[in-house]
C-alpha cells in the first residue's frame, strides 16, 4: 500500500486540489498537523478513518505509524500543510519509507504565502520592482542554515522575501531587514489564512513587531516583506505589450 504526502494548503477545506480530496477519501488512515488545518479537512476521510494528530509525535512514531498501515494493507494520507515542497519534512520521512521499502507520493497543495498574497491582491514579481521571490526561514533554535544563506545575502539582492517559521522572530528580523530594505518598507503577515481565525496585518518594518506582538502571533503564520507588496508606479509587462504583438 501507498502513503499519499498530501499538501492541505492553507488549510481550508475549499483549497484542497481534486486529487487530494480524492486521495483522502480513499485513504483508511490519516495523518495530520492539527495546529496548522482546519478541522473541516478531515471531513473528507472515509467515516471510521484511523486519525492521527502529529503534532506531537516524533519523527520515529510518525514514521513507525506509517509503516504499521503499510503492513496491514492500508493506504495513508500523510496530510502536510502549504505545498510538501517547502519546510514539510517529507524528505526525512521519505527516506526513513525508502529503507523500510514502504512505497510513497506526492500531491502538492496551496503554499500559505500564495494564499496571503492572494488575499491581499498582490503579486510578489512586479516588473522592474522584483522579479524574484526568496523562500527561507529564520534561525535560531532550529537546525543550521547552510553556509551562504544568511538572510542578509538574501535581502541584498532586494528580492521580495517570504518567511517561514521566523513570527517569533519578526522583530529581530525587522530590524535586520530595515538596512537593505528601508524601514517603509512594505509587510504584510498572514496568519492561519482560509481558516476561520484568519487574521492579516499590513504594515512596514518600522512596525510590524509592533503588530504582531499585540496580538499574540507565535505561530501559523508567514511573513512577506518587499516593495512589490505596494508598489503602484512600476512598468508594464514585456509579456503583453504591443510592440511584442507586432501592433
Amino acid at each position: 500500500m501507498t502513503v499519499h504526502f498530501i499538501g492541505a494548503g492553507p488549510g481550508a477545506a475549499d483549497l484542497l486540489t481534486l486529487r487530494a480530496v480524492r486521495l483522502l477519501e480513499s485513504s483508511p488512515v490519516c495523518l495530520y498537523a492539527g495546529t496548522y488545518l482546519d478541522a473541516e479537512v478531515l471531513s473528507h476521510c472515509p467515516e471510521g478513518a484511523g486519525l492521527v494528530d502529529t503534532q506531537r509525535m516524533t519523527l520515529d512514531e510518525i514514521t513507525a505509524r506509517l509503516v504499521e498501515a503499510h503492513r496491514a494493507g492500508q493506504d495513508v494520507a500523510r496530510l502536510c500543510s502549504g505545498d510538501p515542497s517547502v519546510y514539510s519534512a517529507i524528505a526525512e520521512q521519505t527516506r526513513r519509507l525508502d529503507a523500510a521499502g514502504v512505497p510513497w507520493d506526492v500531491t502538492p497543495g496551496v503554499p500559505a504565502y500564495a494564499a496571503t498574497a492572494a488575499l491581499v491582491g498582490r503579486e510578489l514579481t512586479v516588473p522592474e520592482v522584483a522579479q524574484s521571490v526568496v523562500l527561507t526561514r529564520a534561525q535560531k533554535d532550529s537546525t543550521k542554515m547552510p553556509p551562504g544563506e544568511q538572510l542578509a545575502a538574501f535581502a541584498a539582492t532586494g528580492a521580495t522575501l517570504v518567511l517561514h517559521l521566523a513570527i517569533r522572530h519578526t522583530r529581530r528580523l525587522a530590524e535586520e531587514l530595515t538596512e537593505h530594505y528601508g524601514a517603509d518598507c512594505p509587510v504584510v503577515v498572514g496568519s492561519q489564512v482560509s481558516q476561520p481565525d484568519e487574521l492579516v496585518l499590513r504594515g512596514t518594518l518600522a512596525d510590524i513587531a509592533d503588530q504582531v506582538e499585540a496580538h499574540g502571533l507565535t505561530q501559523a503564520a508567514v511573513i512577506l516583506v518587499g516593495r512589490a507588496l505596494a508598489a503602484e508606479d512600476f512598468a508594464e509587462s514585456h509579456l503583453y505589450s504591443c510592440a511584442r504583438a507586432g501592433r
